[in-house]
């Protein structure tokens, strides 16, 4: 027998030894570490020296559901497992490497808690509520805790990978909640800090506009939201800021106002472009005749655009050719007129209008006749009143003729 065939059975009868002592010392509970040698759907084996190889049922290969083995482990990567049951008559080895995983986890998910550490995951699957993955043990990201937006359907995150911190860990309960939302609000917060801080009062930006309310527009300006009132939006009055703007346009903005304190910053779209009075003075002129709409209505008068953002004051007088009291006798709010220009000032942003000038004045009424100088009056016009007397130079009535019997009385 040649040396090298000697030392191979030796070798040989060293690792049946161990093999056999190996045998003899496994039992249900053991911890043992193997590495995976075939996968099928449902189940992985496992190579852990032993005299047959052991299996790992897909349940016992991780703590969320899977519907492949392979979403789970690969051929030839090593595990630790813990032996559920054996069965040498059958030669069936049943092991689980997810109790391994969960005793691992719960310290690491402790430390993780306590630190506030940021780390990743990857989805698993999607659920009632949210979302799972697998951290050791199941990881539950409730759906308000995922984004920091609302997200209707998650049905395309499964496999998608989060980094998410430890919200809520319960051990006793078997209980673990994640949020990817915490570490994007810090996110967003450094960011905000850091753009608040470039941002200066009186420049001219380009956002996006991210949301829409009834009191004015969110406009993203480097990944921070600023507000544009709804007063700020147009130089013309807007009602609602959805009849001007959509979701998504790029607008020009002025910044108006930045306040790191209280985490505002105030926007201005139409400060951003130029006012409707910077070219009222080359626009119109006095003398022109133009066309507005009736704006609004008050006591002395009515306020009518002749021009997005410039509204002109026709005064009361300015109305009507004849006399009214109030301007609601003859126009109404939305009516368009014809307005003529009698002054423009746009340095006061003012410009005075009248309608009444656009429009033929009537013709005057036919006046009553009265008597002239020296014309004579006939005495039967007159009647009989004795203190009425008629002379060639027209009619007189003296003080004494009316009132002289009763001065006489008083004699």
């Amino acid at each position: 027998m040649s040396e090298e065939t000697k030392n191979g059975l030796e070798a040989a009868e060293t690792a049946s030894q161990e093999a056999m002592e190996q045998i003899v010392s496994l039992k249900k509970g053991d911890t043992v570490k193997g590495t995976i040698v075939k996968i099928e759907d449902n189940q992985a084996y496992v190579s852990i020296g032993y005299k047959y190889d052991g299996v790992i049922p897909i349940r016992e290969l991780s703590s969320v559901h899977l519907d492949n083995a392979a979403e789970a482990v690969q051929v030839g990567q090593e595990v630790e497992t813990k032996v559920v049951s054996i069965d040498d008559e059958k030669e069936r080895l049943v092991l689980s490497k997810r109790a391994i995983d969960s005793e691992n986890a719960w310290d690491e998910l402790q430390k993780r808690f306590d630190s506030q550490e940021t780390f990743e995951v990857t989805v698993a699957d999607v659920v009632k509520g949210g979302i799972v993955a697998d951290v050791g043990v199941r990881g539950f990201i409730p759906a308000s805790m995922v984004e920091r937006h609302f997200v209707e359907d998650f049905s395309d995150y499964k496999g998608r990978t989060l980094r998410v911190k430890v919200k809520e860990l319960d051990r006793e309960n078997n209980k673990v909640i994640l949020s990817q939302k915490d570490v994007l609000d810090e996110e967003f917060e450094a960011n905000k800090l850091k753009v608040m801080g470039e941002l200066k009062e009186g420049e001219v930006i380009e956002g996006t506009v991210q949301r829409l309310t009834q009191f004015g527009a969110f406009v993203d300006v480097g990944g921070v939201d600023g507000l544009v009132h709804v007063s700020e939006i147009a130089w013309s009055h807007v009602d609602k800021p959805a009849d001007v703007l959509s979701e998504g346009d790029k607008v020009k903005v002025k910044v108006l106002k930045v306040d790191p304190e209280k985490g505002k910053i105030s926007l201005s779209i139409k400060a951003a472009t130029p006012g409707p009075w910077e070219t009222a003075a080359d626009q119109f002129h006095t003398g022109d005749i133009v066309s507005g709409e009736v704006k609004r209505l008050v006591n002395f008068g009515a306020f009518v655009e002749i021009a997005p953002g410039v509204e002109g004051l026709v005064h009361i007088s300015q109305i009507s050719h004849k006399h009214i009291g109030t301007p609601q006798e003859v126009l109404k709010e939305g009516q368009t007129v014809q307005v003529k220009v009698l002054d423009v000032n746009p340095g006061e942003k003012r410009v005075s209008l009248s309608i009444k000038e656009t429009e033929e004045a009537p013709a005057p009424a036919p006046r009553s006749e009265k008597p002239s100088k020296g014309s004579s009056v006939r005495k039967e016009d007159l009647g009989d009143n004795p203190n009425v007397s008629l002379s060639n130079q027209g009619l007189s009535i003296t003080l004494g003729e009316r009132f002289g019997d009763k001065l006489s009385k008083l004699k």
